[in-house]
C-alpha cells in the first residue's frame, strides 16, 4: 500500500469532515505539522474538536484555525500565547476542556493502546475532577480519566521510511508519538523520506503500523515562538 501523498492537501482531502475530532502534535510551535495545519485550514472544515497541548499563537499553528473559526472546542493543557483563544473563550464562543499536561499525554497514549480509562491523582480536589468518578486506592484518592481517540491525527516527524516508520528529532518529539497512536487515521509530515530498510529498527520511535499517510515537507518554516537573548 502506497502511503506517500504528493502534498498535504491531497493527504487530507478525503478524510477530514465537519464535526470531527482532530489531534495535533507539537508543543507550542515546536514539532507542529505546519503544512498539514495549513491544509486543514484551507479545507474549510468546520466545528472541529481539536486535541493539542496548546493552540499555537494567533497567526501560527492552530491559531490559524481559531482565526477562521473552524474550531468549536479545544482539549488542551496550556492556553497562553494566543489572544484570539482568550477572546473566544471569554466571549463564550469556544469550548475548553482544560486538562493537566501529563494527563493529556496519558489520555492520548491510552487511547492509542486501546485502554478506555485510567486513574490518576492529578486533579483530585480541583475543578479538573468535577463530575468525574473519584475512587480510593490504598488510602489515596484518584480521579478516573477517559482516554482520547481522534478521528484524524496530524503529526510531525523528522524522518520516515515509505512504510511510515518514524524518527523524531530532539524536543520536536514532544506530543507527536502519543498523538500518532491515538488517531483512527494518522497523517505525518516529514522533512526526510527514505526507502524501507534505511532506518535502523532500533532507531524507530513510532512504528509504521500507526501511520496511514505521509507527506514530505523538506523545508518547513520552524518558526521560533519566543526568542530570548542574553543581555549584552
Amino acid at each position: 500500500m502506497n502511503k506517500v501523498y504528493p502534498d498535504a492537501a491531497s493527504a487530507l482531502a478525503d478524510i477530514v469532515r465537519d464535526g470531527q475530532t482532530i489531534a495535533v502534535g507539537g508543543f507550542g510551535l515546536c514539532g507542529i505539522p505546519e503544512a498539514l495545519i495549513a491544509a486543514l485550514r484551507d479545507s474549510g472544515v468546520q466545528n472541529l474538536t481539536a486535541i493539542s497541548n496548546n493552540a499555537g499563537v494567533d497567526d501560527a499553528g492552530l491559531g490559524q484555525l481559531l482565526q477562521t473559526r473552524q474550531i468549536k472546542k479545544m482539549i488542551a493543557s496550556y492556553v497562553g500565547e494566543n489572544k484570539e483563544f482568550e477572546r473566544q473563550y471569554l466571549a463564550g464562543e469556544l469550548e475548553l476542556e482544560f486538562t493537566p499536561q501529563g494527563t493529556l499525554a496519558e489520555k492520548l497514549r491510552a487511547g492509542g493502546a486501546g485502554i478506555p480509562a485510567f486513574f490518576t491523582k492529578t486533579g483530585v480536589g480541583t475543578v479538573v475532577s468535577e463530575g468525574k468518578d473519584v475512587r480510593e486506592f490504598d488510602g489515596e484518592k484518584y480521579v478516573m480519566e477517559r482516554s482520547l481517540v481522534a478521528d484524524v491525527s496530524i503529526v510531525k516527524a523528522y524522518m520516515a521510511d515509505k512504510a511510515g516508520n518514524l524518527v523524531y528529532r530532539r524536543t520536536a518529539r514532544n506530543f507527536n508519538p502519543n498523538v500518532a497512536m491515538a488517531g483512527k487515521i494518522t497523517v505525518v509530515e516529514v522533512e526526510k523520506l527514505v526507502e524501507i530498510g534505511e532506518i535502523d529498527p532500533d532507531h524507530v520511535h513510532t512504528p509504521g503500523i500507526f501511520i496511514h499517510r505521509i507527506v514530505l515537507n523538506a523545508h518547513p518554516q520552524k518558526r521560533i515562538e519566543q526568542r530570548t537573548l542574553r543581555a549584552s
